[in-house]
């Protein structure tokens, strides 16, 4: 692991690292904040997962949830959204390709050879996290668009890797959006049925979630119609999951909303992970 960066934060520290990817077979960047509670040994970790087109550095710099994290006594860890550089596949449209890996494991060509996200995440950078940081066996996992989408499903895929959860205008049905069917399509193949467990919303019939969730959505997100929160409302109220689901009148799909109440969903993550 490589240091790229390390700057005081919030009484804390703000780092950006880098290793090479057994997984990815590439180079990755990612970052994680450690509040100024990590001095004084291991703290809860919460999992930021950002959204297509984003980088570890978006969520970083625009989310504000370093001052939220000192706080409460979180470490935050930030991972890319895709494996990148010169060797790995990539397509011309921003929804798929570098920055798009939808937190999934490629099967198809040219995807496969790379974009392993779904492990990469839930094992070997978790892995790495846990080894060379000051952070505790309990972790939490929230995010974005199509990192609400990954928080969502990987946290029914591993139970017990994750003890909190919540999401930011998740795609929550991405095998009946455009925003899913393309991907999915490109990353998995042709069979429907493999797509299903890439759906948090067919997920939580199958998997479901033992605990409860947060979920924030903008009213006025441009968004909306992709992201298809209906049908996650429908599933969490069908296997009668615990949640709160809050939709924000006046609220588009930008970082302005997920910073308007980042604060919200880092004491949820605290009050879960600390209980």
């Amino acid at each position: 692991m490589k240091t790229v960066s390390e700057n005081k934060a919030f009484g804390g520290v703000q780092g950006v690292y880098s290793h090479m990817s057994d997984v990815c077979g590439s180079e990755m960047t990612f970052a994680v904040y450690l509040p100024p509670q990590a001095e004084d040994g291991p703290v809860p970790c919460l999992w930021y997962l950002s959204g297509l087109t984003c980088t570890h550095e978006n969520a970083m710099t625009k989310a504000g949830l370093q001052a939220h994290a000192a706080e409460f006594g979180l470490a935050v860890v930030f991972p890319d959204t895709s494996p990148r550089g010169d060797g790995v596949a990539d397509d011309e449209a921003y929804d798929l390709g570098q920055g798009a890996g939808f937190y999934v494991n490629a099967t198809e060509a040219p995807w496969a050879a790379h974009f392993q996200m779904e492990t990469y995440i839930a094992s070997e950078l978790r892995d790495l996290v846990t080894e060379k940081f000051a952070v505790s066996v309990h972790h939490g996992i929230t995010g974005h668009s199509m990192g609400g989408h990954g928080a969502l499903t990987l946290a029914m895929k591993y139970p017990g890797h994750y003890q909190s959860l919540s999401a930011f205008a998740p795609i929550a049905n991405p095998t009946r959006s455009d925003w899913g069917r393309k991907q999915l399509g490109a990353y998995l193949g042709p069979d429907e049925t493999v797509w299903a467990a890439h759906d948090a919303a067919r997920l939580l019939e199958d998997k479901g979630w033992a605990s409860d969730v947060l979920i924030d959505q903008g009213a006025d997100d441009q968004f909306y119609d992709l992201l298809r929160p209906a049908a996650l409302l429908t599933a969490l109220a069908d296997t009668k999951t615990a949640h709160t689901y809050r939709l924000r009148q006046g609220y588009d799909h930008s970082y302005y909303f997920v910073s308007s109440f980042a604060r919200d969903h880092v004491a949820w993550h605290a009050a879960r992970l600390k209980a």
